[in-house]
């Protein structure tokens, strides 16, 4: 029997011929990462297990995004925490304010990840490098600790889901859409563990930040990751980025899946999901009306620089409605940069949005747009449980940019081919 992509990845990881789902193995380590909330503990059980030193200054990365610029003493303290340690150990990759993006953004873009590699993240969300044709996936803060010191950790192989990905995508239509159709398919727990494998002459049509977005929210799903095969755009997104060697792989004709799902990409339409699950999908014809008071356009999930674009062009020349407060987010200074120079920072301050410096921010109920009692927010995250971006009586519900840009014009949830 045949190899999945991400199969393959972990036994050149390994160093071994074939794994089999289910089997553990100890894997070699390309890229470890963190953040301002998640490395302070790392840092802790580092010192508490006597490590002294890190096994590659160059293959840590330790981005400062999620409560910074700090939003409180707490905040500075964890800031002040990473700071230290990067300095004591030379951290190649340290991203303080002013350098810094929202870290799954800034990972790709900075050339951090390739093809084949193994990274892992002390964050949920770093199955957003499966986009690359990695092995990227979420551990705790224990085992970025691990991983950091010894450069290695405990993998068990997961069994692999076949998502084979047909036609072409609609205009509004995004890869938020696509992957927020496949959760509404199968669960917040439906790829428990599995890896999410992108196939299929669908992908082709697919730009890299729709990719970026699919993988992102693999793990929405109780995926292990998300993966797509190395194609020309691919190729075309890593030049200039990447300039070490790094090795793609493709899964055998033979490959054993757990699951196959087709998805017929021309028939989606904008998809939605209301409180407060990720799975809890609909699409906007039928979620249409329903009255928000905050857009959030921006995160690891949904701001780079096609997302900016597609909510642009349905912001320029309107106004955000009486009573509606529109924050957007540019994922990294670099898309910020981008942003300003195609005029589109322009576009939102003028539509009566506010643009804020690279940011997790409101996502994660930190700061720059936390939410009151009982308010509803439409956002473009990747999640919308109880209490996510405010009190538990608020609300958040997912949507891609253009969905969130026509919201903000109208008031209420808005298909944006209505406007």
């Amino acid at each position: 029997m045949g190899m999945t992509m991400t199969q393959k990845i972990l036994a050149r990881s390994a160093g071994l011929d074939r794994v089999e789902p289910g089997r553990l193995i100890e894997g070699k380590l390309d890229l470890v990462l963190g953040n301002d909330i998640t490395t302070p503990v790392a840092i802790t059980e580092f010192n508490k297990a006597g490590l002294s030193s890190v096994f590659d200054k160059d293959k840590i990365a330790i981005v400062l995004d999620h409560s910074t610029p700090c939003k409180d003493i707490k905040s500075a303290q964890l800031c002040a925490a990473c700071r230290e340690f990067a300095g004591e150990h030379s951290i190649t990759h340290f991203y303080d304010v002013g350098r810094m993006g929202i870290e799954h953004a800034l990972v790709p873009e900075k050339g951090l990840a390739a093809p084949g590699e193994v990274i892992v993240g002390a964050d949920s969300h770093t199955c957003t490098y499966g986009a690359l044709g990695a092995f990227s996936t979420g551990v705790g803060s224990t085992d970025m600790a691990a991983g950091m010191a010894t450069g290695t950790l405990w993998f068990k192989v997961p069994s692999a889901i076949k998502v084979n990905l047909v036609g072409r995508l609609g205009k509004y239509v995004s890869g938020k859409d696509v992957i927020l159709h496949l959760i509404g398919m199968i669960g917040v727990d439906g790829a428990l563990y599995h890896s999410l494998e992108f196939v299929g002459e669908g992908v082709a049509s697919l730009e890299m930040d729709d990719r970026f977005t699919i993988c992102n929210m693999a793990i929405e799903a109780g995926g292990k990751n998300g993966i797509f095969p190395v194609d020309a755009k691919t190729i075309a997104y890593l030049k200039g980025r990447v300039d070490r060697e790094w090795q793609s792989f493709e899964a055998d004709p033979d490959a054993e899946y757990a699951r196959e799902i087709t998805i017929d990409l021309s028939a989606l339409r904008p998809t939605v999901a209301f409180p407060h699950l990720p799975s809890n999908t609909r699409t906007v014809d039928e979620a249409a009306g329903k009255p928000i008071q905050q857009v959030v356009i921006g995160s690891c999930t949904n701001g780079r620089l096609k997302d900016l674009r597609e909510a642009a062009a349905i912001l320029k020349g309107r106004k955000v409605a009486d009573g509606v407060r529109c924050i957007v987010i540019p994922a990294t200074q670099q898309i910020y940069l981008d942003a300003m120079a195609e005029g589109l920072v322009a576009d939102f301050i003028n539509a009566g949005a506010v643009v804020s410096t690279p940011t997790c921010g409101p996502c994660l109920g930190g700061h720059m747009g936390v939410l009151s009692d009982n308010e509803w927010a439409i956002s473009t995250t990747n999640r919308n449980f109880v209490g996510r971006m405010g009190p538990t009586s608020s609300m958040i519900i997912l949507a891609s940019p253009a969905v969130a840009a026509a919201s903000a014009v109208t008031g209420v949830v808005t298909d944006p081919a209505s406007l």
